[in-house]
């Protein structure tokens, strides 16, 4: 799955891309046999990191002062509070848990850790430092969706699987895949891996693909 040639270029150089798209944890959900408890314990700390990062995706729109671009980012935070908070809202509440549990969890290290990177990238970063550091959570979603929904059907978690692997969220991806490439063309310029400022991008990618590997809960 390709979202932009500059994606592809820093997953290539992000070691900890398959941990984090392949993790053991997807596997278990693709096949049915992740614990419930486990599955709600995952939804309720990325109920509170999607507010974060609807909040950090509307400093992008502050860091970027680009019409086109801050449309971008306007779309993807309609996106995140109105369908992801939504989906999460809808199956917790399967289970018993109101929006009100879910925000009053405490969050995890994880949580914190993974949430505050991302907010430290905008706020002492620029708009490329933050799309940096955005871009493993909503790309690496459209990977695994459309990697699973081709082959999972017997799963309590069909509805998880098609939220990400559906047109809607596919083509967010492709958008922001597009976004990626347009910020990146009209600052570094057409060759932006020959400015020292590329590696700086590179290093941001890989530490959020770091940080959502370790996002996921540990099976037990």
């Amino acid at each position: 799955m390709t979202y932009g040639h500059n994606f592809e270029s820093w997953r290539a150089a992000s070691p900890d891309w398959d941990a984090y798209t392949r993790a053991p944890f997807l596997a278990a959900l693709a096949d049915g046999t992740l614990p419930q408890a486990t599955f709600l314990h995952y939804l309720a700390q990325d109920y509170l990191f999607l507010g974060h990062f609807s909040r950090a995706w509307g400093l992008a729109i502050a860091k970027s002062g680009d019409p086109s671009e801050m449309r971008a980012c306007a779309t993807m935070v309609h996106a995140l509070l109105h369908d992801e908070m939504a989906l999460h809202i809808g199956i917790c509440a399967q289970a018993g848990l109101s929006r009100a549990d879910l925000l009053a969890t405490a969050e995890t290290p994880a949580t914190l850790g993974y949430t505050r990177y991302v907010m430290d990238a905008g706020y002492t970063g620029g708009f490329l430092d933050l799309l940096a550091a955005l871009a493993p959570c909503v790309l690496g979603y459209g990977e695994i969706g459309a990697r699973l929904v081709q082959g999972t059907t017997d799963t309590p978690y069909r509805a998880w699987i098609e939220t990400y692997g559906g047109a809607d969220y596919q083509a967010l991806c492709h958008e922001t895949g597009a976004l990626i490439d347009g910020a990146i063309a009209s600052r570094l310029g057409e060759s932006p891996r020959s400015v020292p400022y590329w590696q700086d991008l590179t290093n941001r990618f890989a530490t959020a693909t770091q940080l959502e590997a370790q996002f996921w809960p540990a099976l037990r």
